[in-house]
């Protein structure tokens, strides 16, 4: 086991980063202050649309349920259920559901439908300008990660890691429910405490350390580096977690987060949910793999939270400061949204 960093009262001791930034990389933007939309309420329009795969219908009239049930007005995009090859629709199709529903000054909330693939095709023509004058709520998550950082990179949004419209009450069920409402409707902080029954729940160097909580699944984050829908890490709290991707996998792509020299710039780890990472017998599970990769960072890392696309899915702010107390076991973030 590599030498494990340790920090008190905040403030990072660093046992000596593995990598420096490629001198090579990418130029990055400044960093921009944190733009909060309105907190939802009753009455408010959302609109639901599909920038990657085609939803289930049933999954999603049980979302809409759910939606309509904290008296949110729900609106579909006018291709939610189209198909193209693997796609929702056309890239054009698409892209024209997602850039309307971010500039119609009467829809207060952006939902994913669902994840799939298709958002890294469409991303870099995202029409951010009614966001910059009117935010408003975006949730998703998987997929979703290339739209939440190139929001937060072109507008500094706090947008919201959570589950889709497209629901299963098998994986998501009514803490997860609960933990979305909170999010976006209410101004309360958002706590998430790490379970020890989650695969990277091992994963633990102590320490205290603070700043913006960026990332999204592990996949997303290594194809967008150097593309306009990375953020910039550096002095955040980075987050990860991703799904069928067995460990070599993973120690690949987290080697080229190290590469690049974003691990060196950040001031802390958090690792959501890990599911069905399977390897070889003999070899590295996905936990060993992560503490060999990240525990000479010197800085705090916190495993084994419910974020991501394992049962209990929870929800969490991108964009809004975070700070993690990895030895008590918490991730705690600022409201996402703000006061009416």
């Amino acid at each position: 086991m590599l030498g494990m960093g340790t920090a008190a009262a905040g403030t990072v001791v660093l046992a000596g980063h593995a990598d420096a930034a490629s001198a090579h990389s990418a130029p990055e933007p400044k960093a921009r202050p944190a733009l909060r939309a309105p907190a939802l309420a009753p009455g408010d329009r959302v609109r639901v649309v599909s920038p990657g795969g085609t939803p289930n219908p049933t999954n999603m009239a049980r979302g809409i349920e759910i939606l309509r049930s904290w008296g949110l007005e729900v609106e579909l995009g006018e291709h939610v259920y189209a198909k193209y090859g693997y796609l929702a629709g056309t890239d054009a199709q698409r892209l024209a559901d997602l850039n309307a529903a971010l500039n119609d000054p009467g829809v207060r909330a952006v939902f994913a439908a669902r994840g799939g693939y298709g958002t890294q095709r469409i991303v870099d023509e995202i029409d951010v300008s009614g966001l910059r004058r009117d935010p408003r709520v975006v949730v998703g998550f998987s997929d979703i990660t290339s739209i939440h950082g190139r929001l937060w990179r072109e507008t500094g949004l706090v947008t919201f890691y959570g589950p889709m419209v497209n629901w299963s009450d098998s994986r998501t069920g009514p803490e997860s429910a609960e933990a979305l409402r909170s999010a976006v409707m209410t101004t309360a902080p958002v706590t998430v405490t790490r379970d020890p029954a989650e695969t990277a729940a091992p994963v633990v160097v102590p320490g205290l350390a603070s700043g913006p909580l960026l990332g999204g699944t592990l996949t997303m984050l290594s194809t967008s580096l150097g593309a306009a829908d990375a953020p910039r890490f550096d002095d955040a709290i980075l987050f990860f977690e991703d799904v069928d991707e067995a460990p070599y996998r993973i120690d690949r792509m987290v080697t080229e987060l190290r590469r690049v020299g974003v691990l060196s710039r950040v001031a802390g780890v958090v690792i959501g949910q890990i599911t069905n990472s399977v390897g070889g017998a003999g070899e590295w599970d996905a936990a060993a793999v992560l503490k060999d990769r990240l525990y000479d960072l010197g800085v705090p890392v916190l495993g084994g939270l419910r974020l991501g696309h394992g049962p209990g899915q929870l929800t969490v702010p991108l964009g809004a400061r975070a700070t993690i107390d990895a030895e008590a076991g918490t991730l705690t973030v600022e409201a996402g949204v703000r006061a009416r």
